[in-house]
């Protein structure tokens, strides 16, 4: 595939010809590129060929070398979408479809043409593409902080340049990642993630760079890797403060020719991928202490972004928690009246080494747990040993604002600093405050809503009255 090309390619495999071609052509209308191929046969030649295969569908009920070729395809090729379209469904084809990975399991007579064709769609491009929602994947942040940070990340996401995210775990590198990918000219494009931490550096290799069918025993067919993979897009290289050095050379060398080389190959293949790395170690030190490359470095370093700890932004533990009790409570069908004293002072308090991740896992763990009408303390406890002496807990650092977490907000007047003339009506007030939170966080109608306490859909209803009362134009009048 050509460097800049991009294209989602999926295998469909049938025995009817005109169902093939009848879906094939609704397919390529919606933008896909098809090849409809006789398979098993031809499996390892056409899913190993130049361009990766998002999806592969079909009557994929038979036997391959052996094997059922459900569970072949799913270690041959993990990353690979299955859909089994059957025209004679087993008993027990449907369990052991999604047990051999397959992403649904379709009975062909059950969906029209164009139904089939839609449904595929939404498969692949639920897959390839990232979203814009208002769900857990976006970042909710108050702290001044992170305010800046995120303001350099947007102007970051606009450009070419590699991006290094820094900080520790659980803080939400990936998710900033993402971030980035979503707000830059390479959104529709693809966006490959791979952690180096988790694979050997002989399988990361390999990964990284793909290999040629006979390149090492086992290479029976050729593999694409990461980085053709993400032709085009973006590249998230995660935790990359764990690669090894030896790794590190051949790294830097597709960073600055733009070429990656397979191995086993004759000849480079040129790649066009936008590159954010994240770590949660301090490359500097690592470089110092000689386990990191200088070069490499440099050449990721270009814009830096760095996420404090939870423990250091605690306007977002508020923000947070209520994202996460809202969240566990719809999940689980729960409903509470906000939290005790006991747990509000724990957790505005607590210094979260594992930071927004702990934070979510013990909201959930105190949702499901929890017996009355709050959250207690106990109930974000498994070891009642581990909980801290209720009497001994340090008072709240801050006087949370949601009704959600239970706690009223101050009795102080929250309009004496504003800058408007006596005599304001209070919806003169309410369009000023709305305006001035949309200008503070960037016109981020989710985090403006967060922050004024109000649903989205109230929000953009504000808005939408401000522009036919007022003729506003703009959201940071």
């Amino acid at each position: 595939m050509a460097a800049g090309e991009s294209f989602i390619k999926i295998v469909l495999w049938d025995s009817d010809a005109q169902f093939t071609s009848a879906l094939s052509q609704l397919l390529v209308e919606a933008g896909l590129r098809v090849t409809a191929t006789a398979l098993p046969a031809d499996i390892d030649r056409v899913l190993g060929a130049e361009a990766p295969v998002a999806l592969l569908m079909g009557d994929l009920d038979g036997d391959f070398q052996g094997d059922s070729l459900l569970l072949y395809l799913h270690r041959a090729y993990p990353e690979l979408a299955i859909l089994p379209v059957v025209a004679r469904p087993k008993v027990d084809g449907a369990v052991t479809a999604i047990r051999a990975g397959a992403v649904d399991y379709l009975l062909k007579k059950s969906f029209s043409l164009e139904a089939l064709a839609a449904k595929v769609v939404g498969i692949v491009t639920s897959r390839a593409r990232l979203p814009e929602k208002e769900g857990s994947e976006e970042m909710l942040f108050r702290d001044p902080r992170m305010v800046r940070m995120m303001r350099l990340a947007k102007k970051a996401a606009a450009s070419r340049a590699t991006v290094l995210i820094q900080g520790e775990s659980g803080t939400g590198k990936e998710l900033l990642a993402r971030f980035l990918q979503r707000h830059s000219p390479r959104a529709a494009k693809p966006f490959v993630a791979i952690n180096c931490a988790a694979l050997p550096e002989n399988l990361l290799e390999s990964e990284l760079f793909g290999f040629e069918k006979g390149a090492f025993t086992g290479a029976l067919q050729r593999r694409i890797g990461k980085f053709e993979q993400a032709d085009g897009g973006t590249l998230l290289l995660d935790e990359l403060g764990e690669m090894a050095y030896s790794l590190q050379s051949k790294l830097l060398r597709v960073i600055q020719e733009g070429e990656v080389d397979r191995l086993g190959g004759r000849q480079p293949v040129p790649v066009d991928v936008r590159i954010i790395a994240t770590t949660n170690r301090d490359l500097e030190k690592e470089v110092e202490a000689g386990n990191f490359r200088q070069d490499l470095y440099f050449r990721l370093n270009v814009i830096p972004l760095t996420i404090p700890p939870l423990r250091d932004r605690p306007q977002d533990i508020e923000l947070l928690l209520e994202r996460f009790i809202t969240q566990y409570c719809q999940l689980n069908n729960r409903r509470f009246q906000g939290l005790s004293e006991p747990s509000r002072r724990f957790l505005f308090n607590h210094n979260y080494p594992g930071n927004v991740r702990e934070l979510e896992n013990m909201v959930e763990r105190a949702v499901v747990l929890a017996d009355g009408p709050r959250l207690e303390l106990e109930d974000f406890f498994i070891d009642p040993e581990k909980m801290p002496d209720p009497e001994k807990l340090p008072p709240l650092p801050l006087e949370p604002s949601s009704g959600l977490i239970g706690v009223t907000a101050p009795a102080s007047d929250p309009l004496g600093s504003l800058p408007l003339p006596a005599g304001t009506t209070l919806a003169e007030v309410e369009r000023y405050m709305i305006y001035k939170t949309l200008r503070e966080v960037d016109s981020n109608r989710t985090h403006a809503a967060a922050q004024l306490g109000i649903s989205i859909r109230t929000l953009r209803n504000k808005l939408k009255e401000y522009r036919e009362k007022y003729g506003d134009s703009r959201e940071n009048q």
